[in-house]
């Protein structure tokens, strides 16, 4: 993992000192509430529905087991004893007071963590694949290349307040895992013909109320000059990006109204004047930051393990676990592990600082001491020997953390909604704990298969719904919450924006309306379809026909 050097140790002091004095004129009714926005949106606070909401920063979410138990601390200390991991791989608290904030930030620089640069007008956290660097099919690590972009893009001169917020993703995979192409972004590694590693680049990816996917503005791009085009495309969007309107101020906006070959031609111009050299990636550079993720000393074992197969073969709980949340290794022996935040009925997202440290401590028995948080708001132990995953599993039962149900249809993506967010429209959570719970047979939700579903509370759509097989937005009607259903959407490197299936659902017609999709899908799909073939081969109409049939 990244260690801080002393740059990094001196910046966060400084911002910490500064950002409490920040606090103290606030507290003290020196500075308003208006006057204190632009300063604490810098230092990731955000005021909610109920109190303030601090969002701290999990650079391509990897942790050390050391700052999960920090985490956890801070949960239990100075919130609700709970934490809710998000789809930028962050961690946000809920509860927190403004007084304490500062205490906070102190504590999080104590293991080299922070929530800069996790709000506001910038360049956010940095995500990337949470299989990066232990994925079967990796070309490279890309945690490296991300680490590398979020020291660039620390406190850039130029890009500190560009025209809108700015999300860039990494993956080192031909199997898209970090959504590449819903970010403003999107950087997928793989080697030209002559082997030489470097990146596709696209541009103009997001969500919201306008879902575009990215453009593709380079097939490839050489790694030591992966700083100089994303200055040359920052420095196009800094220029020409609104600043007039909220609403047309992404990138994306951007692109669609130049076109992605005006835009090339206006990036390239630009990267034409960056001085030749001047932001290069020499080898020994990014040679410097890929031994901070130099592999483990993983033990020669064989790929074969008896006793795994034995537990998988003597109890049906077991093996389901290992089918829907245990994924190939590229080391032998070996295997990763996502543990779900979604137990039936569960909040998507949540975990307790218990649930934090004992995660800690059989991240350390188990693995090397490393954790990643996915995307899909779940944690994955990277590490895990094969012979150890059966105790893993019962260690994670006692936890409430077992439940056998990655990629499946109660692997619920959802924003916290109107229960937290002044944004929202309406509620997110009760909504997916109810579609949780209708699912909650294993026999079942295995028959089902791989769906995805996830859960907006507005049409920010922080829970990626239109990139879900079935997507989930909360709307407002004359006071009334609803729910308005897509389908169609692909997160992966096929990405497609779902469609809106027809008029949007009560809160009491939801689960009912998703069953119905779901019944649709196993009476139509043939031998071997995931639930996404099946409606990309028959596409909306038997879905709509049951859904509306008495409309």
């Amino acid at each position: 993992m990244y260690r801080y050097d002393e740059f990094d140790h001196a910046f966060v002091a400084e911002r910490v000192a500064q950002f409490s004095g920040q606090v103290a004129r606030r507290v003290s009714g020196e500075l308003s509430e208006d006057e204190f926005k632009p300063l604490r949106l810098m230092n990731g606070l955000y005021l909610q529905l109920h109190a303030y909401m601090l969002r701290v920063a999990i650079p391509y979410g990897t942790l050390a087991s050391h700052q999960l138990r920090k985490l956890a601390h801070i949960a239990r200390t100075y919130d609700h004893g709970y934490g809710h991991f998000t789809t930028r791989q962050n961690i946000q608290y809920n509860w927190p007071k403004l007084e304490d904030v500062p205490k906070i930030l102190a504590e999080l620089a104590e293991v080299e963590m922070h929530a800069i640069q996790t709000s506001g007008n910038c360049i956010r956290n940095i995500t990337a694949d949470p299989l990066a660097g232990v994925a079967a099919d990796e070309v490279d690590d890309p945690r490296t290349y991300a680490e590398i972009i979020r020291q660039w893009s620390t406190l850039h001169p130029e890009f500190s307040f560009l025209p809108r917020k700015f999300k860039i993703a990494v993956t080192g995979a031909p199997s898209d895992r970090a959504v590449t192409r819903g970010h403003d972004i999107g950087l997928r590694m793989h080697r030209n013909a002559d082997g030489e590693p470097g990146f596709e680049v696209m541009v103009g990816g997001g969500q919201g109320r306008t879902p575009i996917l990215a453009k593709t503005l380079r097939d490839f791009l050489p790694v030591d000059q992966m700083l100089s085009y994303l200055e040359a495309i920052l420095r196009v969007y800094n220029q020409l990006g609104r600043r007039d309107n909220i609403y047309k101020a992404r990138l994306k906006i951007m692109v669609e109204s130049l076109g992605v070959e005006a835009l090339a031609e206006l990036v390239e111009a630009e990267w034409a004047q960056i001085p030749d050299g001047t932001l290069d990636l020499p080898i020994e550079e990014r040679q410097r930051i890929a031994a901070y993720f130099a592999p483990p000393s993983y033990v020669d074992l064989p790929d074969e393990s008896s006793a795994l197969d034995g537990a998988i073969a003597a109890d049906a709980s077991f093996a389901a676990w290992v089918e829907s949340n245990v994924h190939e290794h590229k080391q032998p022996g070996y295997a990763i592990a996502t543990i779900s935040t979604k137990p039936h009925g569960g909040i998507p997202g949540d975990a307790s600082a218990e649930q934090m440290e004992a995660i800690a401590d059989l991240a350390e028995q188990y693995g090397f001491g490393e954790i990643r948080i996915s995307h899909k708001q779940n944690l994955i132990l990277p590490d895990i020997q094969k012979t150890d995953l059966f105790a893993l599993w019962q260690a994670l039962g006692i936890l409430g953390m077992s439940a056998a149900n990655a990629g499946r249809i109660s692997d619920i993506i959802a924003c916290p909604g109107l229960d937290y967010c002044n944004l929202a429209n309406a509620r997110s959570i009760p909504i997916a704990q109810r579609i949780s719970e209708r699912f909650s047979d294993l026999a079942r939700e295995r028959e089902i298969g791989d769906i995805s579903l996830n859960i907006s509370g507005c049409i920010n759509a922080c829970a990626h719904h239109h990139v879900a097989n079935i997507g989930v937005l909360g709307v407002d009607k004359k006071g009334t919450e609803y729910y308005q259903v897509t389908l169609g959407g692909v997160s992966n490197e096929n990405a497609a924006i779902g469609s809106i299936i027809g008029p949007a659902f009560d809160e009491w017609q939801i689960a009912d309306a998703i069953e119905t999709i779901v019944d649709v899908y196993l009476q139509q799909r043939e031998v071997g379809e995931k639930f996404i073939q099946t409606y990309q081969r028959i596409g909306p109409q038997p879905f709509k026909e049951k859904l509306y049939a008495s409309d």
